[in-house]
This record gives C-alpha cells, sequence and structure tokens, in this order.
C-alpha cells in the first residue's frame, strides 16, 4: 500500500476500527432519507461533537465539516456517485453514474478527504445498472491509485421491487459474498457490506473481502435491535460499521455514536452498549 494510501487509512481508522456516520443520502433523491437532515449545518455539528471516526457527504456538504477548524475532527468519506435504485418505485430506466465523470476524485482531493466511496449496484434484471457501476469503479479506482486514494466500494444486492418495495437489501450470504468478491477483485481498499441475514456468516464476508469490512446499516430500526446486531457483527471480523439512518433520524445521535463507539473501539456488547446509550 502507497504511503499516501496508508496515511488516509489511517485518519479514517482508530486503532484499525472505523464508525462512519453517512450523511450523503441527499444524493438519493428519496425524501424519506432525508427526515433529520433538514438542518444539515446543525447535524454536522451534533456529530462533531459526538467524534465518530468519521463522517461521509458528499461534495456539494463536505465544507460543513471540512471548514471547521479542529484538528481531531472526523475524517471526510466522500460519496461519488449516485443514482436512482433508492426509489419505492422501480424506474422505466435505471441508472448509476459518477458526480464528475472526467475527474472523478479531484472534488475528494479538493476536501482532503481520507477516503471516496462508491456503488456496486445488483438489482435484479438490470444487467447495465450493474455495467454502469462496474465502469464507475474502474475509472475511480484508476484515478485512486494515480493520487493515493482509498477507495471503499459497496456491494449492494437487493431484492425484487414487488417483494417489499424499493431499494430492500437481500440478506442471502451466498449472494453477498460473490458480489463482495467482486468488490475485492476490482481493488476495494475497504468495503462497506450488507450484514447477512445470519449475523453467523458473516465472517464468509470478512474472509472473501481480504480488506477491512465495515457493516452498512439501511433503514432505520429499533435501537437494541441494532446495538445487538451490531456487536454480534463485530465478532464475526467486521471493523466497523457505516451507519446513517439509524444515527441522523434519531432523537439522541450523540448518545447512539456512544453506544456504537463502545462497540466498536471497547468491544461492549449490545446489552453493555444499550446502558451506555441511556445513560446520554
Amino acid at each position: 500500500m502507497r504511503v499516501s494510501t496508508k496515511a488516509r487509512m489511517n485518519r479514517l481508522f482508530t486503532n484499525g476500527a472505523c464508525l462512519d456516520v453517512a450523511l450523503d443520502h441527499g444524493v438519493c433523491n428519496e425524501p424519506s432519507f432525508l427526515v433529520g437532515l433538514e438542518d444539515m449545518p446543525r447535524v454536522v455539528d451534533t456529530l462533531i461533537d459526538a467524534r465518530p471516526d468519521a463522517i461521509q457527504m458528499a461534495y456539494g456538504q463536505a465544507d460543513l465539516l471540512q471548514s471547521r477548524p479542529e484538528k481531531d475532527k472526523p475524517a471526510l468519506v466522500m460519496r461519488l456517485d449516485m443514482g436512482n435504485p433508492y426509489n419505492a418505485q422501480r424506474h422505466r430506466v435505471m441508472w448509476a453514474l459518477l458526480q464528475n465523470y472526467e475527474e472523478p476524485i479531484v472534488g475528494a482531493l479538493e476536501m482532503d478527504a481520507a477516503c471516496v466511496v462508491v456503488n456496486l449496484f445488483m438489482l435484479p434484471d438490470e444487467p447495465e445498472l450493474f455495467r454502469q457501476c462496474v465502469e464507475n469503479i474502474s475509472k475511480v479506482r484508476a484515478a485512486c491509485h494515480r493520487y493515493g486514494m482509498p477507495l471503499m466500494i459497496e456491494p449492494l444486492v437487493m431484492l425484487p421491487n414487488d417483494i417489499r418495495g424499493g431499494y430492500q437489501v437481500d440478506g442471502d450470504a451466498e449472494k453477498i459474498v460473490t458480489l463482495v468478491r467482486l468488490a475485492s477483485e476490482m481493488g476495494a481498499d475497504i468495503i462497506k457490506a450488507d450484514p447477512t441475514e445470519n449475523a453467523e456468516d458473516f465472517h464468509r464476508v470478512v474472509e472473501t473481502a481480504r480488506v477491512p469490512v465495515l457493516v452498512r446499516g439501511g433503514g432505520r430500526e429499533d435501537l437494541k435491535i441494532v446495538l445487538k446486531k451490531s456487536a454480534a457483527l463485530m465478532k464475526q471480523g467486521a471493523k466497523g460499521m457505516v451507519y446513517g439512518r439509524n444515527i441522523y433520524q434519531h432523537d439522541n445521535p450523540k448518545a447512539v455514536v456512544n453506544a456504537l463507539m463502545a462497540i466498536i473501539h471497547q468491544g461492549a456488547d449490545g446489552d453493555e452498549a444499550w446502558d451506555i446509550y441511556s445513560r446520554g
């Protein structure tokens, strides 16, 4: 690994682990994702005070983090792509495109990001969407290599739209492992993976990846369930979490961050994390 890549990875991971709070949902064009993100300056202020390892944002909001003077503020993870698979209604044409196709990571370099992230969508009967994602990753991978920028790939295996509506995760371990293997083959430095339906199977994802795996949070769930599941996934070898709605849509995001940081960095179990959350 190049020195510049390693230096950025060190900013992202604290002693090999990371809580990345995702606030990049504005690129999804899905109104339900924006609940809790109406006042972005306030949200970013709250999270900087909560002190996760990283905050994930798109270029247009990244200044809210990077213009802050604190030396020890969370690292920036920058989202580079956008698409339309997030809506409840399936679109006639599904697409995923880079926000800057000519120079895909120039904004991340400008904003001093520690990492960039790109999707790898696998939706039923959408081969063109999958092809676009592979093309996006190939272009970003080349730019990342040139400038020493770590690349996080987000492999997402989705259920057919008619089962539970749009953007619903298929937790089949075999499918997740297969897509994670592709992300690894394409040169991911970090993989953001969906949890397997049974947490006990997640070690297969970790073994396949051969790079640090962060667990994707998805839609909001009961916090006790989230904490127990998170602790179980860490025991399977995950290096941390990328959670958005389960943090920023909560009444007390700082307390949720405290609980998750205890799981990720101190090995707390679900019950211990719940006690930490309850103390605020």
